[in-house]
Order: structure tokens, then C-alpha cells, then sequence
């Protein structure tokens, strides 16, 4: 095999470690290493929750001795910097790494070109770029709230190939196929919190929960957006989940309902109000405030509308089933007026098409790729 072939395959490797600890990292990101001596693989690892050991520690424990002279494939760049566990750039180098190949690096302040440049301080070499788009985009949450302590803002929604929600009756369940709604908690079990309007909510009583089945089930913040505090003190999100649900209200909520909500576990987070009752880049910055990393919105046209509008969203996903609803009343993903020129419309960047069973997967994004950080 030649050498750069090699270092991809061995870097590819990393990166589908990292993946492993996708949903269970945040708000620290999701890392990979594998260790090469003489073209084979002596021990390799995660990180697999925050604050568990690094992935670059995991993977020298189990190479042990064999490590000396090896090659670590890392897809973040190591730490330099004392956190809840001690700098990954010392674990290295204790354990006598000839030479480290870095995906990207880490735009995070109290790494941000240290741990490369501490590695290269003790004369360890240094490779620094390979695959460090897919290293970004992995991580494309992460890089987000560490630059802008903002979340990454997903919009899912399921539609029929007309693009309608619903039928003009509001009858929704089910546009999409088991496999898209399986995929859905997939998405759940991954993402930090997830949000819907109180149309939603009063429409559907969803859950909002993650039920894939496994023990590993993990459930985000649950977020409804409820300017006036109407969430039913008998709705489902108050007797399922881990953890009770989050209701952003707008000062129109009066201080005896926020009473009751709290009485029943639930924090009412009262935001300035904005388009549609309150105002979701108040929201966001809030949850992003709190080390809440990325945010899928799950609720209606509304919600989607305004978000939208608002310019929240990072990036689309979109369910499409493989029918036919029709009638003017039958809600749409996009309602208000919508735009006039087509010079105005809204440009899905690269979007990307795969089966779901019967149905369509459709993602893009709607912002700007996130660039890697270079020092």
C-alpha cells in the first residue's frame, strides 16, 4: 500500500472512532486516534464522554510499550492545557510518539495551535491537514459553539412530495416511513436538545423522546416555544423523558402560570418577545449560554417559518414521502408570504439525496461550510 493511501486509511480509521462518540461528547468534541507501528494498528481509541480520558490516552493504554517510535493518527488536535484530565501533548510524549499526524486542528482558545506547537518544541514530527475537512465537518457543532458560543441549528421536517406537513384536516402521522422515523430518534440520541413550537405540542403531544430501543437511549433537552405558557399541565413531555422539558416564554406569560409549569419540574425561561411570539435568536444564544451544542427544530411551519426568517438555521433536513396531500389549506413547510423575486430565495448548499425505504433523505446546509481554524 503507498504511503499516502496508508495515511488515509489509518486517518479514516480514526475518524470512524471519533464518530462513535457522537451525541455523548458535548460540549467537547468527538475525537479519534489510532497508533501505527511498522503498518499495523498497536492500539487505537475515543473519547468516548466528556470528561472520560482523551482518545490519544485510550489509545496509548492499550498499546502500552509498543507505542515508542509509533505514528498517532489524531483527528483533533491534542490538548496542551490541564483540564479535567491532564494534556494529551505530555501523554505523547511520555510515551515516546516519533511522529503525530493531526486531521485539524483545534480552534477552541486554550488549545488553538498549542498542542502542535509543544509537540514540535520536543522535536516529535508533525503532519498537520489530511482529511481535515471530514475532521471539521464531524465536528461541525463543536467548531460552531467554540467560535461563536452559539449552537448548530439543524430544521428537520417530514413532507410530502407537494411539500405539505400535513393534510388541511392537520392529519400528520404518518407522512414519513418507519426507517425515516427511526432515523429521527437516531438524530434525537445525538444532537443536545431539540425544539418545537406549542402548536406542536398541542396538536401532536409528542414525547420528544429518544426510543431506539438500546440501553445506550439518551434524551436531549426538550424545548417548547410557548410565548403565552399554554403547555397542558397533562401533556406527554411532562411524563416522559429523563429530564422535564424547557418552555421559552415571551413576557406575555403571566407570573401564576409560570407558577404552575414550575411546579411540575418545568424551567420557564422568559425571553424577549420576537416574530411568532418570541424571539429564537434570544433562544439560541441562551441555550448556547449553556453549553448546549447544537439544536434540531422539530416543530411546524411556524416555527420553522420563523426560524428561517430569523437565519438560525445551519443546516436542513428534510424527510419527503412518496405522496400526494394537495389543497391550499394543508400546511406547508414555508407559509407567511414568502419571498417576492426569486433572486431572494433561500440557497441549500450541498445537498445530498439518499433512500430511506420508500422515502427521500434530503440535507443541506443554508449557511456557509465552517472553515478549519489555522493559526
Amino acid at each position: 500500500m503507498m504511503v499516502l493511501e496508508a495515511n488515509r486509511t489509518h486517518m479514516e480509521r480514526a475518524l470512524s472512532l471519533a464518530a462513535r462518540g457522537r451525541g455523548r461528547t458535548s460540549p467537547n468534541p468527538m475525537v479519534g486516534a489510532v497508533l501505527i507501528r511498522e503498518g499495523a494498528i498497536i492500539g487505537e481509541g475515543y473519547h468516548a464522554y466528556a470528561g472520560s480520558d482523551h482518545a490519544e490516552v485510550v489509545a496509548l493504554r492499550a498499546a502500552g510499550g509498543a507505542a515508542r517510535g509509533a505514528v498517532c493518527y489524531v483527528t483533533l488536535e491534542p490538548c496542551a492545557h490541564y483540564g479535567k484530565t491532564p494534556p494529551c501533548t505530555e501523554a505523547l510524549i511520555e510515551a515516546g510518539i516519533a511522529k503525530v499526524v493531526v486531521a485539524a486542528y483545534d480552534p477552541n482558545p486554550v488549545v488553538a495551535g498549542r498542542g502542535v506547537r509543544r509537540l514540535r518544541e520536543v522535536g516529535v514530527s508533525l503532519e498537520v491537514g489530511l482529511l481535515q475537512e471530514e475532521a471539521v465537518r464531524l465536528n461541525e457543532a463543536y467548531f460552531k459553539h467554540i467560535r461563536t458560543r452559539e449552537p448548530f441549528v439543524l430544521l428537520k421536517a417530514a413532507l410530502s412530495l407537494d411539500g405539505k406537513l400535513a393534510t388541511r384536516t392537520g392529519d400528520s402521522q404518518w407522512i414519513a416511513g418507519e426507517l425515516a422515523r427511526h432515523c429521527v430518534h437516531e438524530m434525537r440520541n445525538t444532537v443536545d436538545a431539540v425544539a418545537v413550537g406549542i402548536g406542536t405540542v398541542l396538536r401532536d403531544d409528542p414525547m420528544l423522546t429518544t426510543r431506539l430501543g438500546g440501553e445506550e437511549d439518551r434524551d436531549p433537552l426538550r424545548v417548547v416555544v410557548d410565548s403565552r405558557g399554554r403547555l397542558p399541565l397533562t401533556a406527554r413531555l411532562l411524563r416522559s423523558g429523563s429530564h422535564p422539558p424547557l418552555v421559552a416564554a415571551s413576557p406575555r406569560i403571566s407570573p401564576a402560570r409560570i407558577r404552575q409549569l414550575r411546579e411540575r419540574g418545568v424551567e420557564v425561561l422568559v425571553l424577549p418577545s420576537g416574530e411568532g411570539g418570541v424571539s429564537l435568536p434570544d433562544l439560541i444564544r441562551e441555550l448556547g449560554r449553556r453549553d448546549i451544542t447544537s439544536v434540531m427544530i422539530e416543530g411546524g411551519g411556524k416555527l420553522a417559518t420563523f426560524a428561517l426568517q430569523a437565519g438560525i438555521v445551519d443546516k436542513l433536513i428534510l424527510m419527503v414521502a412518496p405522496i400526494l396531500i394537495g389543497g391550499k389549506k394543508a400546511p406547508t413547510l414555508l407559509q407567511g408570504n414568502g419571498i417576492e423575486k426569486l433572486s431572494e430565495a433561500l440557497h441549500v448548499k450541498q445537498l445530498t439525496v439518499e433512500r430511506l425505504g420508500d422515502d427521500l433523505l434530503l440535507q443541506g446546509y443554508l449557511t456557509e461550510s465552517i472553515a478549519p481554524w489555522a493559526p
